[in-house]
């Protein structure tokens, strides 16, 4: 008697790079973002451990961009904290140390967020996109803080619910 046919069906997936990984969870976490001009998530590492994260959004318990509208003064809604800040913070109210960390953030920060990675201790910088009217790269050259400009991430999930057999859904 022959075996029954395998019903599962091989998953082939490239195992996305530490960078890839880190920058993708960056994209998820600007889901979160509440200003329409710009969602921009950051993710502070070190040592391949996830430290915090952070997306752009209002201070709490303000009205965000969504329902308020932008507060826009020389180019900068400033309704905002910047997913830079708001990882730093994260990091800040839970007794997190920054120190040696890594920040993959889906876009090159604004001046103001540059500094705050500098003096939080941030030593390597990891981003896909540009971002208008920054002094970043200037303040990180002159800190020693490594930048590297990567490609943007596939956007997709790969995630198959059906080829994994040990998986079912409700």
């Amino acid at each position: 008697m022959e075996n029954p046919p395998n019903k599962t069906k091989t998953v082939i997936f490239k195992r996305p790079s530490w960078d890839e990984y880190f920058l993708k969870l960056a994209m998820l976490v600007s889901e979160r973002a509440t200003c329409p001009r710009m969602h921009c998530g950051c993710v502070l590492v070190r040592d391949r451990q996830i430290l915090s994260t952070g997306y752009n959004g209002s201070v709490p318990a303000q009205p965000h961009c969504e329902e308020a509208g932008c507060k826009v003064i020389d180019n900068h809604c400033i309704r905002t904290i910047h997913a830079e800040m708001n990882a730093i913070l994260q990091c800040s109210s839970h007794g997190v140390s920054t120190h040696n960390a890594t920040a993959y953030i889906t876009n090159m920060p604004c001046t103001n967020c540059a500094k705050a990675l500098i003096a939080a201790g941030i030593i390597e910088v990891v981003v896909f996109s540009d971002f208008h009217d920054t002094l970043a790269e200037e303040f990180f050259g002159l800190s020693n803080v490594t930048l590297r400009r990567l490609e943007m991430p596939a956007t997709k999930i790969n995630y198959d619910l059906d080829s994994y057999h040990s998986a079912k859904l409700k």
